[in-house]
């Protein structure tokens, strides 16, 4: 790893450590009872298949998505390298079996060969510094036949529509005041961060797809992310409606 991304990287770990204790208020971060969960969980079922697995959840952050895969019956380590992201998902779960928390770097897990029946993250590829490097080290802890499930989005671009949606955001904003919990509350570090990632002029899943065949994987599938944004807009306000229509997301599911 040369300088310039140990620089980053503790960059990036700074910026999530810092918003670990609000995180969950931000739009789009906590995974609710109710409409959102069951949408969640379907789409993670519709990969990873009714059976409950041993899976590595790369990124926990507090533990949102850890929650499904414990819902859905899994047994699940969640790793992430913000020890303050990681204090708030253990004591969200202090009472949940079947759940271990790691102090590790996603990118390079530490975690034995053929160890894990499915890896699972959800906005963490766009964050690479070494994605390549990443995508290889996930192949080597899955099992043969093991799943890789990946959430994510091109953060960079809004879509046509997201275009209208931002603007009529901001008008809110004029209106009613900013939300001090949205990204935007620390958006000139994030865009700091963003110029020097990999991904930082946005993830496609065209660019990604060449990656994850190198790394190793097969049968890849790219399915919508619509369903969890329509769950998201039945329980949100008018602001957050509009931010569930700014950017394309996609998820990803291969094979080793």
């Amino acid at each position: 790893m040369d300088g310039r991304n140990h620089h980053l990287k503790e960059d990036i770990r700074e910026y999530w450590s810092k918003r670990s204790e609000t995180f969950d208020l931000a739009f789009g971060h906590r995974i609710p009872p109710g409409p959102e969960l069951e949408a969640w969980a379907a789409a993670v079922r519709r990969s990873l298949g009714n059976e409950p697995l041993k899976v590595l959840e790369l990124a926990c952050g507090t533990g949102e998505v850890t929650n499904v895969l414990l819902s859905l019956g899994h047994e699940v380590t969640a790793l992430d390298f913000s020890e303050a992201m990681l204090n708030v998902a253990r004591r969200k779960h202090a009472r949940r079996k079947r759940v271990r928390f790691i102090l590790a770097d996603a990118e390079q897990t530490m975690e034995p060969d053929a160890s894990y029946d499915a890896v699972v993250c959800r906005h963490l590829v766009w964050t690479l510094t070494e994605p390549e490097q990443a995508l290889a080290d996930w192949c080597r802890v899955l099992k043969p036949g093991g799943k890789l499930l990946i959430f994510d989005g091109d953060w960079a671009r809004p879509t046509p529509v997201g275009k209208f949606a931002s603007y009529a955001i901001r008008l809110i904003d004029r209106l009613s005041g900013i939300d001090p919990h949205y990204d935007g509350a620390m958006s000139d570090r994030h865009q700091n961060i963003m110029a020097w990632l990999p991904f930082g002029e946005g993830l496609t899943v065209e660019r990604l797809k060449p990656l994850v065949e190198a790394a190793g994987f097969e049968d890849i599938e790219i399915s919508s992310h619509r369903p969890i944004a329509a769950a998201q807009r039945k329980t949100a306000n008018l602001r957050n409606r509009l931010r569930t229509l700014l950017y394309r997301r996609f998820i990803l599911s291969c094979r080793r």
